[in-house]
């Protein structure tokens, strides 16, 4: 395994009382050097693993191995520590330990950094639990269970030493050609909020801070192309991509926010004071932390040219408001230094974020911290509970898209089980898992972790009472990703003597190209990559019934396999315990019970296209692109049937008050299963255009067949506020549409209200989450 070798070593000389027993951030700061004051904003990528894991990495300072000259007047962040190279947990605990002891003992101040990892699909570390991706829970609709996943994955960072985490990602869909929309959780804002904050909450439970990504506009990039210029108007920033990140803040306590890449009309989001100031801190109160997202600050002089040399520009981010450059100290460190003692930049704005940083540590338990005791000798990063939750997040996220009753599969079937995805852990994973992101550039290391594959999951069924009496049979077919058909043969024969092919196909994750989705890996198409259709259409020419498994990080187009597969299931990326999700439910022992949390597409040609669209960008006969869309957003099936009915209290509401709202959700059919409640509005006439449906609230609920229970929401008015003709966010007075059904699309049961009395000016201490209960009926 990969080791440091420059922290000090346990019995290095260690000062007398070096830690006073009461120190403040003011009192710190007062003490400061300005050397000490900008080490305390800069991170340390103690090692990038050799491989490329973010933008531009292989162009920007080497400081590898200088760790200790380089933390000699502190240290604000130890960059990912455990994740970017397959290190032994314990060990590399231990490591850390003993560099937190030598900056408390070594450095004048004795401030320990902040250690911060990856962890959106789980700790991002070697050995450790890798739960579903963002979309996945988005298609599950349980902000419960993220919540208690994230705290399971707080625990496993604060064991280790580690403080802050880099997630939830908070971007909103708008084009499913983006590589990163595997990361993302949904296309609607209300889904992200409510999900994301829930995450935050979890994670913090267990004193790590959550870093909100990537604020903001990063998802609405040209064409859906990484780091392209973000063209989004004001409202649509603050009616679509702002809410979450709000939600998060308001509702969630996050305590950090990064900075996206993106530039909105021109204006690079790292230097914009209106956003990181003005939205984040004066608006919504955020008192926390806004850290660079990697290279960030220099990428104002290298990438968005807005800054002539690195000073400038760690001067324009200084000023606008982020207060921690990551990985490193490319801007931060000697040209900011240069720029406060030429007079250009003063000293106060470099004051403001120190106190920050040392406010932060503070609340983190760091001023006060020895690191005299040993980290634990062995830590298990993967237990039985974390699988456990990992579990039930896959079992919820599958989204079954079409059936003609092959599924569930029957016991005692001949079972052709194929596709390149049917027999590969790493397709369970995301972009940024430890599996994908960094394991692939070590293919001598195993992974670590049980991951069974979908064939795996399949073949135990087979011998246990799932399937009892199926037999089995594999062949990968194709690759994902190339035009090697020579293995259709071997997969035709083995579905033409079956009674039913199970073909799973879909995605790789991967970071700037090395996948077919994930960071960098954009698509000017939506057709499966490879050869992988054609592979699809040579099963189906058989005869035999096709079950069609997406194991996918991203939407693609399927309107052929819907009208030609027997059964069609969605999977994003599932993680660990997916593969034996996706056997659950194709044998039924689980319902599915997951809904789409982005619409399927129906063309690339027709993207960008989200659901929130205004009357003027439905499909009309004026254009001959055709963009509506395969499946809606919400839309998932089950094994069972559901009716429901809505009731609203009241026919009038003040502009400044609550919807209360009553459905009534009943099982009509011979399985137990779940439904998710969704309750949809439309504000039908207003001063400016509005979305013809707008997901206001949701629930999960469990029934027996045959059984009801009443949904009682309270949806405050502020879930349908917008931003009028001079940007104010507003409720106006007028007729509202509300709606429930299985999709945003299905207006099952319908009822409207009027908004009255004047018109509503939304400020930061309005409600936003609505309230959810359930009841027998």
């Amino acid at each position: 395994m990969t080791q440091v070798t420059d922290a000090p070593e346990p019995g290095a000389a260690i000062a007398d009382d070096p830690v006073p027993a009461r120190r403040t951030p003011e009192t710190l700061l007062a003490q400061m050097t300005l050397d000490e004051k900008l080490a305390q904003l800069v991170g340390f990528w103690v090692e990038d693993g050799g491989a490329v894991v973010a933008p531009m990495q292989d162009e920007m300072g080497d400081h590898d191995g200088q760790l200790e000259r380089f933390a000699a007047n502190g240290l604000g962040h130890l960059t990912r520590a455990f994740g970017t190279s397959p290190v032994d947990p314990a060990e590399r605990a231990e490591w850390l330990r003993r560099f937190q002891r030598h900056l408390v003992t070594e450095t004048r101040l004795g401030i320990p950094a902040i250690a911060h990892e990856e962890c959106l699909t789980g700790l991002a570390a070697w050995q450790a639990a890798t739960f579903p991706a963002p979309l996945a829970w988005g298609a599950a609709f349980d902000p419960a269970l993220v919540e208690e996943m994230g705290r399971a994955i707080g625990a496993s960072m604060r064991a280790l030493g580690v403080h802050q985490g880099l997630a939830p990602v908070l971007d909103v869909i708008r084009d499913p050609r983006w590589g990163r929309v595997e990361e993302c959780i949904a296309e609607d804002p209300f889904l992200v909020g409510a999900t994301g904050a829930a995450y935050v909450r979890g994670l913090q439970a267990d004193g790590v801070a959550a870093t909100l990504k990537h604020f903001v506009g990063y998802s609405a990039s040209r064409a859906g192309r990484n780091l392209a210029p973000v063209s989004a108007g004001p409202r649509e920033v603050a009616d679509v991509l702002l809410p979450p990140f709000e939600m998060a803040v308001l509702d969630g306590g996050a305590r950090s926010v990064m900075h996206s890449y993106a530039e909105i009309d021109g204006v690079p989001v790292a230097a914009d004071a209106r956003l990181l100031t003005g939205v984040l801190r004066d608006e919504w109160g955020f008192d926390g932390t806004v850290v660079a997202d990697y290279f960030g600050v220099a990428f104002l002089h290298s990438l968005h040219q807005v800054a002539e040399d690195p000073g400038i520009a760690a001067a324009r981010a200084l000023e606008a408001g982020v207060d921690v450059e990551l990985p490193t100290g490319d801007a931060y460190l000697a040209p900011l230094a240069e720029r406060v003692r030429s007079g250009a930049v003063p000293e106060a704005s470099v004051d403001r974020a120190v106190l920050r940083v040392l406010r932060e540590k503070q609340r983190l338990g760091l001023l006060d911290a020895t690191f005299d005791e040993p980290a634990p000798p062995a830590i298990e990063l993967d237990p039985p509970a974390h699988r456990a939750i990992a579990a039930r997040l896959a079992e919820e996220s599958l989204v079954l898209l079409g059936n003609d009753g092959t599924l569930p599969l029957a016991p005692g079937r001949r079972i052709a089980v194929v596709g390149p995805n049917a027999h590969r852990a790493e397709a369970l994973f995301g972009c940024y898992s430890f599996a994908n992101h960094v394991l692939g550039h070590h293919p001598e290391v195993p992974l670590h972790i049980a991951a069974p594959t979908v064939l795996e999951a399949m073949t135990d069924a087979a011998a246990g009472s799932a399937l009892d009496g199926a037999t089995i049979a594999y062949a990968p077919g194709c690759a994902v990703d190339d035009d090697d058909r020579s293995g259709f043969a071997d997969a035709t024969a083995l579905a033409a003597e079956a009674d039913v092919a199970v073909v799973v196909v879909g995605d790789q994750a991967g970071l700037f190209g090395r996948g077919t989705v994930g960071e960098g890996c954009d698509r000017d198409d939506l057709g499966l990559p490879g050869v992988q259709r054609e592979l699809v259409d040579a099963v189906l020419a058989t005869g035999t019934p096709v079950v069609l498994v997406l194991l996918t990080g991203r939407p693609y187009v399927i309107d052929w396999a819907l009208e030609r597969c027997a059964a069609v299931v969605q999977a994003f990326f599932p993680g660990e315990e997916g593969g034996t999700a996706i056997a659950r439910v194709l044998s039924g022992a689980v319902n599915p019970s997951g809904r789409l949390p982005v619409t399927m597409p129906r063309s690339a040609g027709a993207q960008p296209f989200s659901y929130l669209h205004p009357t003027l960008g439905a499909p009309n006969k004026v254009t001959n692109v055709d963009s509506t869309p395969v499946l809606p957003f919400g839309f998932g099936l089950s094994y069972t049937t559901f009716s429901r009915e809505l009731r609203l209290a009241d026919d009038a509401v003040p502009t400044a008050g609550a919807i209360r709202a009553a459905v009534r959700v009943t099982n009509t059919g011979e399985r137990a299963g779940a439904d998710v409640v969704q309750l949809y509005a439309r504000d039908e006439f207003a001063s400016v255009t509005r979305p013809l449906a707008q997901l206001v609230a949701f629930a999960r609920v469990e029934l027996a067949p045959g059984e009801s229970a009443v949904v009682d929401f309270a949806v405050p008015t502020t879930r349908i506020a917008f931003s009028d003709a001079d940007l104010v966010r507003v409720v106006e007075p007028g007729d509202v549409t509300i709606w429930t059904g299985g999709s945003c699309l299905d207006r099952e049961s319908t009822a409207r209200l009027r908004l009255t009395g004047d018109v509503h000016r939304v400020t930061a201490d309005d409600p936003r989450l609505p309230s959810a209960s359930v009841r027998d009926a």
